[in-house]
């Protein structure tokens, strides 16, 4: 069962809304201002956040761009009385996903909260994993505060991986990422691997990415258990 967050300052339509979504089938929490919905974010785990631009105290923009800064990726919908191409594009420039103008129909609506389900945000700014952080707006990595040096294809490996954390990717998966359709023979995935790990695991002692037997490679927090390194 899907559970989303709605922060909608028009307690009307916030009802309404509810309303609908629960009886589709939704779990559909209900906030009135941008900081009461960054509280229930960091508390609890969504699959869709649904953004009224303008809410008092934080409002949609200023909410779905803090959390893109922290690297948070779930998928955003923004509901706005705001039709304007600007406008949208301020939307997709903080970080939205999708973009619902009202009045809208609410099949509509529950269309777009199903297709964004299916997948997290494109839009972060920031991966981390543990003390491993990936600034994706600046292009920097650092590890522990201290700022790491990538090749182009290890940070395009890196990022593919970040994303995927704490879940394998398949080398045919990373080869794609690293090099498009264009593969190159298997023991240049081995090399960049072998760099990739030495820039983010070599100065440190506890080691982030893994060699899954069958699986690929994954990168996973400390604590989270030994695999074949």
């Amino acid at each position: 069962m899907l559970k989303l967050l709605l922060a909608e300052d028009d307690l009307d339509l916030a009802q309404t809304l509810v309303q609908y979504l629960e009886l589709e089938g939704f779990i559909c929490d209900h906030v009135s201002n941008g900081i009461a919905g960054l509280n229930l974010i960091e508390q609890n785990s969504y699959d869709v956040l649904l953004l009224d631009i303008n809410m008092p105290r934080l409002d949609g923009l200023g909410l779905c761009q803090r959390l893109r800064e922290q690297g948070n990726d779930t998928p955003v919908l923004m509901l706005t009385a705001r039709d304007q191409l600007d406008d949208k594009l301020q939307g997709f420039n903080a970080g939205t996903d999708d973009y619902l103008v009202k009045p809208f129909e609410m099949e509509e609506l529950l269309a777009r909260v199903r297709a964004l389900s299916y997948r997290r945000s494109g839009q972060i700014q920031k991966l981390t994993c543990g003390d491993l952080q990936m600034n994706l707006s600046e292009k920097s990595v650092q590890r522990n505060g201290q700022a790491l040096k990538l090749s182009p294809t290890s940070w395009r490996l890196l990022e593919r991986l970040m994303r995927a954390s704490p879940s394998p990717v398949s080398r045919e998966e990373l080869m794609d990422s690293a090099w498009g359709d264009d593969h190159p023979d298997s023991n240049s995935l081995k090399v960049h691997i072998y760099n990739l790990r030495k820039a983010i695991d070599g100065p440190f002692a506890e080691p982030l990415l893994h060699t899954i037997s069958g699986a690929g490679f994954a990168l996973k927090p400390p604590g989270m258990g030994k695999t074949n390194a």
